[in-house]
């Protein structure tokens, strides 16, 4: 899939390595197999949420409508589809492959057979088994979507990077390989599936299993070359000395919003979507010092989706754990915002995020403007609203405080020789707060943030005792 190229002798030439990349060979990837069988025309779509009474999947921090809400936010995320009409029905046995009892399933049968114009089944489910799906859509007669083929089929949607491609690609292949597995078995039963494709030695199942599995090495290739690229990006903010700060959150809670207004970069554009940004992207913005911090916006995240989805996504996340310091974004007008906060915190720790990051996390409560007569009642939470520009100075306070706490900067006042390049050296390098002092000598008091390791570079530089 990938042209050959004569060896690289430099290691480091990274970018030669991302011309391989072209974008033809990335789209070849991303088109291959498309395993949700989904396509691009408009969908009218039946809803069905199962409410699970008892158990391990009892959802104890939100309702049901609560959940159906969301799923219709799910569904109106795509251009051009529709909800035709939604139900939520109690169950007792969602493990089972019709999900619900006999009852139950033979009256949302009739119901979804004669709602017109009916062209799939959304079942708020995290992940339907493929024989689960094969009878549902039999028994309804149209396609049937979970949370992991719908949210697939979002980011899939709004893909525009290689990137955000490849991981899409990798994230499929669970989907593809059950659907392999699925058309295996149905060759079986009419005899065929054993059979040997003359003259290879395999049979038809081996050969679709040995090219997906070429296909996922592929993508993983392209993704480890992109995730060097990456690293290399990073090193070089790090060597700037320039404190990184993810911006995280549950989904349209407002983090491109918040980033926005506080930098300022006219260049983002928020959208009130769910998933509307599906890559890292990283933006310089100032602290009350003048210190230079970049905050990197990441993907949102979402309740009820598999551990393969977010592991798909782990070279893009790989830039949080990374970071300096983690802002938790929440919507505190939403209904679930206490759910919403869980998930997150939930998926952080099953991204292995440092110890340390965990326990510095800065709570930002958004949309504050939303809530009559809100009150905060935790010191540590930073209440604001992005939109209106409200609580932005206190929060950029309380960001300065922990980025010089935990990036091991120091504020100290040099005696700087204005006849020579200190101040400039300084200026590039730290945090000037202030000039003061001139003297007759050509010499000023500079107040600056500074890391150890740069002052170590000044002091052997300049010969600074």
């Amino acid at each position: 899939m990938f042209k050959s190229k004569s060896q690289n002798t430099d290691n480091n030439r990274l970018e030669d390595e991302e011309d391989e990349l072209d974008e033809a060979e990335i789209e070849e990837l991303f088109q291959q197999q498309i395993p949700t069988s989904i396509g691009e025309e408009e969908h009218k779509v039946f809803i069905v949420h199962p409410d699970v009474k008892w158990g391990s999947r009892k959802q104890f921090l939100t309702t049901a409508a609560l959940q159906m809400e969301e799923a219709v936010g799910l569904v109106n995320t795509l251009y051009n589809w529709s909800v035709v009409d939604k139900i939520i029905l109690s169950t007792k046995t969602p493990e089972k492959k019709r999900i619900f009892g006999k009852g139950n399933f033979q009256a949302l049968t009739e119901k979804v057979r004669a709602t017109p114009g009916v062209t799939a089944v959304f079942v708020n489910v995290e992940r339907l088994s493929p024989s689960s799906e094969k009878e549902l859509q039999e028994a309804w007669g149209v396609k049937v979507l979970d949370r992991y083929s719908l949210v697939l089929h979002i980011f899939r949607c709004n893909a525009r990077t290689k990137e955000a491609k490849l991981q899409i690609s990798l994230a499929e292949i669970p989907l593809l390989r059950s659907r392999l597995r699925n058309e295996a078995a149905k060759l079986d039963q009419q005899g065929g599936g054993s059979r040997y494709i003359m003259g290879s030695g395999e049979t038809l199942y081996e050969v679709q299993q040995r090219l997906l599995k070429e296909r996922e090495l592929k993508i993983r290739s392209a993704l480890e070359r992109l995730r060097r690229k990456r690293h290399l990006l990073r090193s070089q903010r790090k060597h700037r000395d320039f404190p990184i700060v993810s911006v995280m959150g549950y989904t349209n809670c407002g983090k491109t919003t918040l980033i926005k207004a506080l930098t300022g970069d006219a260049g983002l554009q928020p959208k009130d979507q769910l998933f509307a940004t599906l890559d890292v992207t990283v933006h310089a913005g100032q602290l009350p010092s003048h210190m230079t911090v970049l905050y990197v916006d990441t993907i949102g995240f979402l309740s009820q989706l598999p551990h393969q989805l977010i592991d798909s996504f782990s070279a893009t996340l790989e830039d949080v754990t990374h970071s300096d310091l983690i802002i938790h974004v929440r919507d505190i007008s939403h209904p679930e915002t206490v759910n919403q906060k869980v998930n997150v915190l939930n998926v952080l720790k099953n991204l292995q995020i440092p110890e340390r990051l965990l326990n510095s996390i800065i709570e930002v409560h958004n949309k504050i403007d939303l809530i009559e007569g809100y009150e905060v009642g935790d010191a540590e939470v930073i209440p604001i609203s992005a939109l209106k520009q409200h609580g932005l100075e206190v929060l950029k306070e309380k960001i300065e405080e922990a980025v010089v706490k935990y990036t091991g900067k120091q504020t100290m006042t040099l005696k700087v020789q204005l006849n020579s390049s200190q101040l400039a050296w300084l200026y590039k390098e730290a945090t000037v707060q202030a000039v003061d002092d001139v003297g007759d000598d050509c010499t000023a008091n500079v107040k600056v943030i500074i890391s150890q390791a740069a002052y170590g570079r000044y002091r052997k530089l300049f010969q600074v005792t």
